[in-house]
């Protein structure tokens, strides 16, 4: 299949011009029967990569898909475009079922939704075989990963569907793995030595913020601000847990209008509901837990607030995908303090999983708080984090690189609490972050350390945050510690890192 071939039937079913970065390539394998691993960002495109086979082959695409939400949502998307597709889920009647069945019998292209638990079923395992199949897809394949920021157990059994038939090609897609998932979702799919696609993380219209606020009266300042500034589009708040998502939607609702909240915790045909009203527009501020949002792709989101540190890198930069899809300017913030931190730790020792899978669980929490601590340009870190083929120094539209820019969400005056009763204060402790000011000295000795960090990182390909947080950076630069001994009490620094990196550290710091 060549690329002018492509483009046709691409012009005329989606009325595009181009394909985006790494399309074009995932597609060409898909038809050549090889396997895939791809990652695309979300809002990279993804759903082209196994909609644009099923129209070019005029076969059946089979997807696997975790939520009935996003199922819904991509069927709805296709038959708009006039093409033919459809979805099995649990909230279906057989009379639906069976209408469903009867459009793939008629032959020719079609897309077809399941839940991974729909796909054990033997009923489908003997469908399925005689069926004329062009591509079995995965999405959020990260699930497939124990290593992954959402290991789903149902996922783990997909490596049958290469058992069935191992003359279907599969592609397994993300929108945020690192090499070591990617190394697992492979071996656990038994994929055939499958080509890697990973494109597409730099999103040159989201602005990255992140701050650092006391305590949750903090936050809600910052909140209600950003939601004045931002009087047009969507907006997406996520919290931590199910109690804070209705009471900082509680809190919003006494001074705004169209505010709803989502969690895993509404009955079915309650969060039915409130995806659709957002769908349509009548919600234009949802608070959400992270059960929101997966396949979701509604344009105008101008705004993605996380009020709570999620789990890790992945599921931040997951949920911060839903802004701008549009390609118009949209504000990602992140709000942080030590508190958050606590609540992630909480949900990894109260989970269920191996020692080893909760070490890395902590791990990559680390990673994200690091993240949320450094000093570098937030986009570079996210390309680097990745290892995508893309690289960057300075973006010029985060909070690193451009601190004075119009689009960064300013702290207000406490005034603005007065506006409203807040129901989500919490009584101030020993959690509230004081930042470290430093003397001249010091600030040279942090500069030469930054510098230091940055050549490193390079030298390394690794992301800055990886190596030191300006939190610890700035640790050192006031006890300036003169042994490896005294390394031990500066932040950040463990065993590991002061292997790594003492004597490299200590002699910058000219001892």
């Amino acid at each position: 299949m060549t690329e002018l071939d492509l483009q046709a039937p691409l012009k005329k079913y989606f009325s595009l011009t181009s394909f985006r970065i790494g399309q074009k390539e995932i597609i060409s394998s898909i038809l050549n029967k090889k396997d895939v691993l791809a990652v695309l960002p979300t809002g990279g495109g993804k759903s082209l990569c196994y909609q644009l086979p099923a129209i070019v082959t005029e076969k059946l695409v089979v997807v696997i898909s975790p939520l009935i939400a996003l199922m819904k949502d991509q069927v709805m998307g296709l038959k708009k475009l006039g093409l033919r597709a459809g979805c099995l889920h649990s909230g279906q009647t057989d009379a639906d079922k069976i209408e469903v069945f009867k459009e793939i019998q008629k032959g020719g292209a079609y897309v077809l939704y399941l839940s991974p638990e729909r796909a054990h079923k033997e009923g489908f395992k003997s469908w399925i075989q005689k069926q004329s199949v062009t591509l079995f897809a995965i999405d959020e394949a990260h699930c497939v990963s124990q290593w992954g920021h959402d290991f789903r157990e149902e996922y783990k059994e997909l490596y049958a569907l290469k058992s069935l038939r191992p003359d279907v090609p599969i592609l397994a897609l993300t929108a945020s793995a690192t090499p070591l998932v990617l190394d697992d979702i492979a071996k656990s799919l038994k994929l055939k030595s499958p080509e890697r696609r990973v494109h597409g993380f730099y999103r040159d219209n989201l602005y990255y913020q992140v701050e650092t606020c006391q305590d949750e009266d903090d936050k809600i300042s910052y909140i209600l601000h950003a939601l004045e500034s931002n009087p047009q589009g969507r907006i997406l708040i996520y919290c931590g847990t199910r109690k804070q998502t209705e009471e900082v939607s509680a809190t919003l609702q006494r001074q705004f209008e169209n505010v709803g909240y989502y969690h895993a915790g509404l009955k079915s045909d309650e969060r039915n509901r409130i995806q659709t009203e957002y769908v349509q527009g009548e919600l234009r501020i949802l608070v959400a837990t992270n059960a929101f949002g997966m396949g979701i792709d509604q344009p105008d989101v101008r705004l993605v607030i996380h009020y709570q540190l999620p789990a890790n890198i992945d599921s931040l930069y997951q949920e911060m995908g839903r802004a701008g899809r549009d390609g118009l300017h949209s504000t990602c913030l992140l709000l942080y303090t030590k508190a958050d931190k606590g609540l992630q730790n909480y949900f990894i020792i109260s989970s269920n999983a191996p020692q080893k899978i909760k070490d890395t669980r902590w791990r990559n929490l680390e990673a994200l708080v690091s993240y949320a601590e450094g000093g570098e340009c937030r986009h570079a870190e996210i390309l680097a984090y990745y290892k995508d083929a893309q690289r960057i120094t300075s973006c010029g539209h985060c909070d690193s690189c451009a601190p004075s820019s119009i689009r960064k969400i300013k702290k207000p005056k406490k005034t603005l609490l007065t506006k409203v009763a807040t129901k989500v204060r919490r009584k101030k402790s020993d959690s509230t972050t004081v930042e470290i000011v430093l003397n001249h000295d010091q600030q040279e000795r942090f500069q030469s350390l930054k510098d230091w960090r940055l050549k490193k990182a390079t030298e390394l390909d690794l992301p800055a945050f990886v190596i030191f947080s300006d939190k610890s950076l700035r640790d050192l630069c006031v006890k300036n510690p003169s042994s490896l001994e005294e390394l031990k009490s500066i932040y950040g620094f463990g065993e590991t890192k002061i292997e790594k990196f003492g004597w490299d550290v200590l002699a910058e710091l000219g001892k």
